[in-house]
Formats: C-alpha cells, structure tokens, sequence
C-alpha cells in the first residue's frame, strides 16, 4: 500500500523532489539486509494464515516515518492493509495505537522489523525536533538541520526534522556552499573565497564561518549570504547581531552553531539570530519504544 501522507510545509524543495526515490530504495536495501536469500522463521506460519495486528507506542512521540513503513509492505505484500490511527507528525501517549494490520501473517511478520526500524528511528528524530522548536516558539529564530546523519538515511532523517518543526539546511555538498576555516586557508582567504564561490556557481547560496568579529566583518563586506558565527559567546552573538543591522549595505543572514543544548538554545535564540544549526537533532535522536502484536486470526 503507498503512502498517502502530506509532506510537511517546511520541508526543504531539493528534499521535496527526492523523497519518493529516497523511500524506495531505503527500503529495498533494508528488505535485502534483512530477509537475505529469504525469512526462514516466518516460513513455519501457514501461507494461507491470514492475522490482524496492531503497532502501539510505548512513549510519549511525534510519530513520523509512514511513507517508509508503508513502502516495506508494498514491496512485501501489496495486499497487507494498513489502516492508520495517527497522522503523520502527530503527538502521541504512551499505549496508543498507531496502526493496524490486517493480511497474511507471513507477510507481516518479514515485514516488522524493517518497518518499525524506520518508524522508531524517524520518530525519535522528530521528537527531538518538536521539543527543540517548542522551546524557542516565543522567538523568530528557525532550527536547522546538518549533514550529521546516519549514513544511507540522510533524506529520511531530514525528513523527520521537518515533520518535527524544524528547517533543513543544506542537503549535501551540492546544493549550497558552506565555507569553513580549511576552505578558507586552501583558497586563500574569506574574500578571495567568498568571490570565488559567487563566480563558479551562480545563484547558490554562499555561507561561510567565522570565528570572530573581524573574520565577521570581512565576511559581510565579501557579500556573503549567510554567516555562520561559530561558538561565539552570548554577548558576542547579541552584538554582532546589532552590528549586522547598523552597518552600511545588505545586511546577511546571521546563523549561531557550536555548544547548543537545552540550556544554551533560548538565550542564544534571544540574541536575534535568524538560524540556529544544531547536530544533535539528527545525530543523537533516541528511538522510539514500538510494539507490534498480533491480536487476531482471521
């Protein structure tokens, strides 16, 4: 059965036109890794016995993930029916169904595993994101994304943070430019960098980190879009924000990254940044507690 869920607003557009190849292919690698030459221990169960089954949260979550579970009962066994109880990106309690299935038994149970895999782990990366973004719903910062992602998943994951309600960041090394301090020694400079970046890729946006308030300045005057203020203290972020809205020509858009957790996130969101990057959205997520049980013979 395909998925049918809205894809979230805030989900970035290079994402928007990856995510049906993403979810296919995903899935057929975690079908291959899994089943292999085939799932011997289903095989004891009757083909013809058909069950119903339920999936239940045992956390308190933001579900997210349906395209990828329902995508491995469509490679699987078109005929499982999946009737869903939650919506995508819904909060949920502890105990609470999110699915029903009903089909062939043999089918459900090669299916479990991978399904949830991509369940639990998407959803615990979504939670991370809504418990972040609601700490820092009273300001106008946006919560973005990084590249640390789990290997093969990185569609998914960012994904998941959008479900969330937070924003991606670039996708990869392709759709942007992110600049940092090797690529600043390598080319020979912020201003020598920054120029070079706008000559050979038109139109992509050029961030690029500085480390201090001169580094700062020499990065607003070479035309950066966006500068990333790398662990800048609270007071140096705060007026650094100032100094972008005083100084004479396009002001760019300032992001804050480095040492954010829960403690450090709304102080620095006050400042008036206009992003905040955070890693641990995608890279430390805790999976959800999921269970399937089958509750009926048909």
């Amino acid at each position: 059965m395909k998925a049918s869920c809205t894809l979230p607003e805030n989900l970035s557009p290079v994402l928007r036109d990856q995510i049906h190849s993403a979810v296919a292919t995903n899935v057929r690698q975690a079908l291959a890794e899994d089943i292999g030459s085939g799932d011997i221990t289903a095989a004891l169960i009757p083909e013809t016995r058909q069950s119903l089954a339920r999936i239940i949260c045992r956390d308190h979550a933001v579900i997210c993930g349906r395209p990828w579970f329902d995508e491995v009962f469509h490679q699987i066994d078109p005929d499982v029916q999946l009737e869903w109880h939650i919506k995508e990106g819904e909060q949920v309690e502890p105990n609470q169904v999110l699915v029903v299935l009903k089909g062939a038994a043999r089918s459900m149970l090669t299916g479990e595993r991978a399904a949830m895999n991509f369940l639990q782990t998407l959803s615990g990366t979504a939670t991370r994101c809504q418990r972040y973004a609601s700490l820092v719903s009273s300001t106008g910062v946006k919560l973005l994304d990084t590249r640390k992602t789990l290997p093969g998943l990185r569609v998914a994951q960012k994904y998941a943070v959008a479900a969330g309600g937070c924003y991606n960041h670039r996708i990869g090394l392709f759709d942007a430019f992110l600049i940092k301090e090797n690529h600043i020694a390598a080319c020979g400079g912020i201003t020598r960098t920054v120029a070079r970046a706008h000559d050979i890729a038109p139109g992509k946006p050029v961030e690029i980190e500085v480390e201090n308030m001169e580094e700062f300045k020499t990065a607003r005057e070479a035309g950066a879009d966006i500068i990333m203020l790398d662990n800048f203290p609270l007071a140096q972020l705060a007026e650094t924000v100032r100094l972008n809205r005083e100084l004479p020509g396009k002001a760019p858009k300032l992001e804050a990254s480095g040492g954010i957790n829960d403690q450090t996130l709304v102080p620095i969101a006050e400042t008036g940044v206009d992003f905040i990057s955070i890693g641990t959205l995608t890279k430390d997520g805790q999976s959800v507690d999921l269970s399937m049980r089958i509750v009926e013979q048909l």
